[in-house]
């Protein structure tokens, strides 16, 4: 099968897929992923191809909130372009991350089938209130999935993600559908969505139609020949174990004051830190900064990680076992970091719009000082360490290569 992965979103949105893109590859199938250009390499690196989308999400996440509707206004219109391209591709399946909704309409544009490949759980359930919406406490279970609901028949984003979603359709020639509709195509064809996981993190809701799939993490791959920065290892040699704070992509637009906040806190708390806040160099005999570093070498060797907790910073955490402390900032966030405190692997989470110094050094020194975290955080990551998240979707991709024939495309 030709198997064309989406991948919109930053760095953690497309990490996961070059495992999975990698585990279908050594099937037998041939896996492009699309993805923005400043993760042609990390594509590229797993021996994948790598088909460049325009635009760049980071103005839309980041800045003030006219700033981002500005931002996002032109980072759609410029996706919906890129995406549209792809139509011309050759491909026989479609894999769609979240946040690459839009490619349902491509691949009916195609003609071939598509999979969803969610890194986020946004169909409606009663567990937990839906991570794409402004709602972070529970509504009850109705109102939870009347409100889960909701979302999918408006958008997070309003009019301005159903709006991409019509030009879409008459850029690709196809009939107008309201998101209504979509959503009612959806659930009447069962439309298949793989979420990477962790059941043991996120149990399958009991109240999910069938179809929905909870399947375990796709670990990301090291970039080909990666070593370790000697600066790094000889920190780490230098002195007791340290912490990591890390705010993901978001870090980079206010660099220096996340990173002046996290250096105060540790020097509270007093402990020796590595800082993923967008800044690079020795900031103290205590602190240093990095650039990217694979969490699953990084993180065994902390004593406790801080983070905004993305699904997949969540997932390297826990693989580690090492405690948590959750800083949520926004969308699925706050739900990871519910589980971690659910799970005991981290102490109660700071919402990152009331982070100080003095909460994130409490926090820490909380989770490095009271060994049942890192005690339930070792148990917790033997069972996650013997999950095969990819399995069930080469297993879902063989069975359809078997059913439609290798190298076919839909008519």
């Amino acid at each position: 099968m030709r198997v064309l992965i989406i991948g919109v979103g930053t760095r953690g949105d497309v990490a996961p897929y070059t495992g999975l893109g990698m585990r279908l590859r050594e099937a037998g199938h041939e896996v492009t992923i699309a993805a923005h250009e400043p993760y042609t390499e990390l594509v590229t690196d797993a021996g994948l191809e790598h088909k460049p989308l325009p635009g760049d999400p980071l103005p839309a996440l980041t800045g003030r909130f006219s700033v981002r509707i500005s931002a996002f206004e032109e980072y759609g219109e410029q996706l919906m372009e890129g995406l549209a391209e792809l139509a011309g591709q050759e491909a026989d399946l479609l894999l769609l991350g979240m946040a690459g909704a839009l490619g349902c309409h491509v691949a009916e544009a195609m003609g071939v089938p598509s999979m969803g490949v969610h890194l986020q759980p946004i169909d409606p359930t009663g567990d937990f209130p839906p991570v794409m919406s402004l709602f972070r406490r529970s509504l009850g279970r109705w109102g939870n999935r009347r409100a889960a609901r909701l979302a999918f028949e408006l958008p997070a984003a309003g009019p301005l993600l159903a709006g991409l979603s019509t030009k879409m359709r008459a850029r690709l020639g196809l009939p107008p559908m309201t998101p209504s509709a979509l959503y009612r195509r959806r659930e009447s064809t069962r439309w298949p969505v793989f979420h990477g996981v962790s059941p043991l993190v996120l149990p399958r809701p009991a109240d999910w139609r069938p179809g929905l799939e909870i399947t375990g993490y796709w670990w990301p791959l090291r970039p080909r020949g990666w070593q370790p920065d000697p600066v790094l290892c000889d920190f780490l040699a230098s002195g007791p174990t340290p912490v990591f704070v890390g705010f993901g992509s978001l870090a980079d637009a206010r660099a220096e004051q996340y990173t002046e906040l996290a250096v105060h806190a540790l020097r509270r708390a007093g402990l020796r830190g590595v800082l993923q806040t967008g800044l690079r160099g020795r900031l103290s005999d205590d602190v240093l900064a990095v650039g990217d570093v694979p969490h699953d070498w990084l993180f065994p060797r902390m004593a406790a990680v801080a983070h905004a907790c993305g699904s997949g910073t969540t997932g390297a955490g826990v693989r580690a076992g090492v405690p948590a402390v959750a800083v949520p900032v926004m969308n699925d966030q706050p739900l990871w970091a519910s589980r971690l405190m659910a799970l005991g692997v981290a102490p109660a989470a700071i919402p990152f719009r009331r982070l100080t110094p003095a909460r994130l050094a409490d926090a820490l020194t909380t989770a490095v000082t009271d060994p049942a975290y890192r005690r339930r955080a070792q148990a917790l990551s033997v069972r996650i360490s013997a999950e095969d998240g990819a399995a069930p979707i080469v297993e879902a991709v063989n069975q359809l290569r078997v059913t439609r024939g290798p190298g076919r495309r839909p008519g």
